[in-house]
C-alpha cells in the first residue's frame, strides 16, 4: 500500500494551506464528537476518542475546540449533530477500486456530493459490497522516522501485535488488525516512540500500479471527494512507484 499511504502522508503535511486547514479541522472536530457520542467522555476508557483527540492535536487543533468536541458528543454542551456513519463505493479511472466514508447529519447531502464528485472526474458508483471486499480493515499508526530504523519500531510492536512496518519515506506505517490497534500504539507510548496518528482504516489487499497521467486522474478524483464536508476518509487500492509520485510534484 506504499503508493497510498505514502501520497496520503505527503498530503496532509501539505493540509497545512489555510483552506484545506479549515475542512481539516472540522473533520477532525466531527471525529472527536462521534467517537464521544458513541463510547463516552471518558478518555482511558474511550481509546478511538483517545486516538480522535492525539491526531487533532498532532494537526494543531485549537485544545478549546477538542474540548467543546468532546462535550458536545457526550452531551454536556449543546449543538451536537447527530452524525451517521455511510459508506459509498465505486471505481476511480484505470478502474482503482474507492471506499468513500462519510459522517453526516444528512444523508441526501452526502450522497450527491460523492456521486457528482465521482461522475465529474472519471469514477463511477458501484452496488453495495462490489468493492468493498478488496479491502481489510486494519490498525494503522504513522511514526515519524526521526532517528529511529525500521528495526527499532518492529522490536517493540510485534508482540503487541503489529503485522509489517512500511517505510513511507520520512515516517514509517505500522500495520495490525484493528483489534490490536490500542496495543500497538500504547507499545510505542512506553517505548518513548511518538507518533503522528493510530486509527482503523481499510487497506486494499490489491493495487493497481498506476503511471503519472492514471496518478493525476485518481489523485484529483479524491480530492474531489474530500472536498466535500461530509466525506470522512477515502481509501483506495491504487500504488504509486517513487518515480512517478516526484513527477506528480513537480
Amino acid at each position: 500500500m506504499s503508493g497510498h499511504s505514502k501520497w496520503a502522508t505527503t498530503k496532509h503535511k501539505k493540509a497545512v494551506i489555510d483552506a484545506k486547514r479549515g475542512k481539516l479541522f472540522a473533520k477532525l472536530i466531527k471525529n472527536i464528537e462521534v467517537a464521544a457520542r458513541m463510547g463516552g467522555v471518558d478518555i482511558e476508557g474511550n481509546p478511538t476518542l483517545y486516538d480522535a483527540i492525539q491526531k487533532a492535536k498532532k494537526q494543531s487543533v485549537p485544545n478549546k475546540n477538542i474540548d467543546s468536541a468532546v462535550k458536545r458528543g457526550g452531551g454536556l454542551e449543546a449543538g451536537g449533530a447527530d452524525y451517521e456513519t455511510i459508506m459509498y463505493e465505486g471505481y476511480g479511472p484505470n478502474g482503482v477500486a474507492v471506499l468513500i466514508e462519510c459522517l453526516t447529519d444528512n444523508r441526501n447531502r452526502a450522497a450527491s456530493d460523492v456521486r457528482v464528485a465521482m461522475t465529474r472526474n472519471g469514477g463511477s458508483m458501484a452496488d453495495p459490497g462490489s468493492v468493498s471486499y478488496l479491502f481489510n480493515r486494519k490498525g494503522v499508526v504513522i511514526v515519524p522516522k526521526g532517528e529511529l530504523s525500521e528495526d527499532d519500531v518492529l522490536e517493540v510492536v510485534l508482540d503487541a501485535g503489529a503485522e509489517e512496518v512500511n517505510d513511507l519515506g520520512e515516517s514509517f506505517e505500522v500495520l495490525s488488525e484493528a483489534t490490536d490497534l490500542v496495543a500497538v500504539r500504547t507499545s510505542l507510548q512506553e517505548a518513548g516512540i511518538d507518533y503522528d496518528s493510530a486509527e482503523a482504516n481499510f487497506v486494499p489487499t490489491m493495487q493497481v500500479e498506476l503511471d503519472e497521467e492514471g496518478a493525476k486522474k485518481i489523485f484529483k478524483l479524491i480530492d474531489a471527494l474530500e472536498d466535500s464536508d461530509d466525506v470522512q476518509n477515502v481509501f483506495a487500492n491504487f500504488d504509486v512507484s517513487d518515480d512517478v509520485m516526484a513527477k506528480v510534484d513537480a
